[in-house]
């Protein structure tokens, strides 16, 4: 009833014009973004948090989440009419979206897509609001000990599944977690390993390195392919001109129900489980629906349950990936992990009492999500035959722009020419990273908990007396290095 009461208010908080407004423009932003093969609701993210300074902190988030939905639902788009996924997680789609489009049902496949999407989402949106708070009582009893433990779960799982290889993982992340400690000693205020920079006292801003790391690496990366190779263009095949072989009534999509469901749930699971990805759960579901079908064999040949499974799926994670965030202020992927920097821009800290000290923000955000699905359904519907056209934009006329939004979006916001250096540093580490191998995502996340998990370390060791015995006194601790150890062996005996 509570949970009614505060879900209630936070409606009336988000029903406003200036909020329903952010989040269409986020939405749409979103599966523009989307829909540019090589791009994706990242990028999009990491280049779009800076803007969001100036707003209130509602507002910024709500756009920021509009954002994740569209470009999640918009790398489909690509896939299905070009056979091109604009996103990893959208390549499942292609594998029966595509051969849809080829036999003149392109405009039916990418209704599948759509209303997979926002269905998955508001199921997930739906979890989040029953589990988060529930988590964040749990989350509570934690003590240094205990957070300790869950974050070296965190980074076990982050080395073993986003990773190719652990080891390289593992060297990500650490990577990560010593460039945060960079700055002053957040016990004792001495500087650390800031050779006399003033403006290194506060550490690496989080910003100029997300947006250096995940977004300009990448769009370096496509320059140099677009260099070499020129543009290759698939040939589209759009929908044909035949309306009732793209019409899909209500009746026909909600036939996929169990798909619908099943999928959901499996995305929801990968979302709450910190460093599985989306790109996992798309591929999970879509076999999982292939299993249970009567026909096997018509996957991959047009089968509607390929594209529902994938869609339903990957958009189930954006909802509950919010769950870890906002329970313990660990993300359940990088998404998240860009979204706890927007939230510390507005000065809420991600964690247990996030519900506690913000609660009539975050319910307010549950409200913006659950509109943001309606609006994203609008959208999504008046744009399908838009959307197709700006996924044949030329990646030449695209990736400039975007350079000069990362440049504005890092410098604007403190007028800082420091932050911009800093994130062609790391613009520069994560190209190198991309050819070697190492995982940006592990090094962006090791980034943003390594402050966490060295406080809680030190205070562990301060508290026990550096007993490490002491970890045995808590069931909690057991459990969770017990699980990160057995996920990190046989991620190492599989490599």
């Amino acid at each position: 009833m509570d949970i009614l009461l505060h879900l209630a208010a936070g409606f009336e908080a988000a029903l406003t014009v200036t909020n329903l407004l952010f989040i269409a423009l986020g939405i749409a932003l979103g599966i523009v973004i989307g829909v540019i093969p090589g791009l994706g609701s990242v990028t999009a993210m990491a280049v779009l948090i800076p803007l969001t300074f100036y707003m209130s902190p509602l507002v910024a988030i709500a756009f920021l989440v509009g954002v994740n939905k569209g470009g999640t639902s918009g790398g489909a788009v690509p896939s299905i009419l070009l056979n091109t996924p604009g996103t990893p997680e959208s390549a499942a789609s292609a594998f029966d979206g595509h051969p849809m489009a080829c036999k003149g049902q392109g405009g039916k496949a990418m209704k599948y897509s759509l209303y997979s999407s926002v269905t998955g989402d508001t199921l997930s949106d739906l979890l989040l609001i029953a589990l988060a708070a529930p988590f964040a009582a749990i989350a509570l009893q934690f003590g240094p000990l205990e957070l300790a433990s869950v974050l070296f779960f965190a980074f076990a799982l982050l080395a073993g599944l986003a990773s190719e290889s652990p080891l390289k993982g593992l060297i990500a992340i650490f990577v990560g977690i010593f460039l945060a400690t960079i700055g002053l000693d957040p016990i004792d205020s001495t500087p650390r390993m800031t050779f006399g920079e003033v403006e290194l006292f506060d550490g690496f801003p989080l910003t100029g390195v997300a947006i250096g790391a995940l977004a300009l690496s990448s769009i370096f990366e496509q320059m140099t392919t677009l260099h070499r190779y020129g543009e290759r263009r698939a040939t589209a095949s759009l929908w044909a001109n035949d309306r009732a072989a793209n019409r899909l009534t209500a009746g026909e999509f909600f036939s996929h129900w169990r798909t619908i469901i099943r999928s959901a749930m499996i995305g929801s699971g990968v979302g709450m489980l910190p460093g599985l990805g989306v790109t996992l759960a798309a591929f999970l579901s879509y076999g999982a629906a292939r299993r249970a079908s009567k026909d096997p064999s018509s996957f991959g040949k047009g089968n509607p349950d390929g594209i529902v499974a994938t869609e339903a799926a990957n958009s189930a994670v954006v909802g509950s990936n919010l769950i870890p965030t906002i329970a313990i202020g660990i993300p359940g992927n990088i998404a998240a992990a860009l979204l706890i920097g927007a939230f510390m821009i507005h000065g809420i800290v991600p964690g247990p009492f996030m519900l506690t000290m913000h609660g009539d923000i975050i319910y307010a955000l549950f409200a913006s999500m659950l509109i943001a699905n309606f609006i994203h359904l609008a959208v999504g519907r008046v744009g399908i035959s838009i959307w197709a056209h700006i996924a044949r934009a030329p990646r030449s006329a695209v990736l400039p722009p975007v350079i000069a939004l990362c440049i504005a979006g890092v410098y604007l916001p403190n007028q800082s020419m420091f932050e911009v250096a800093v994130m062609l540093g790391f613009a520069v580490l994560g190209l190198l990273m991309r050819h070697t191998g190492f995982s940006i995502v592990c090094l962006v996340i090791g980034f943003l908990l390594g402050g966490m998990f060295e406080a809680s370390l030190r205070k562990t060791l301060l508290l026990y007396k550096a007993d490490f015995s002491s970890v045995f006194s808590s069931p909690i601790s057991v459990i969770f290095l017990a699980l990160g150890l057995v996920v990190l062996a046989r991620a190492f005996r599989k490599s």
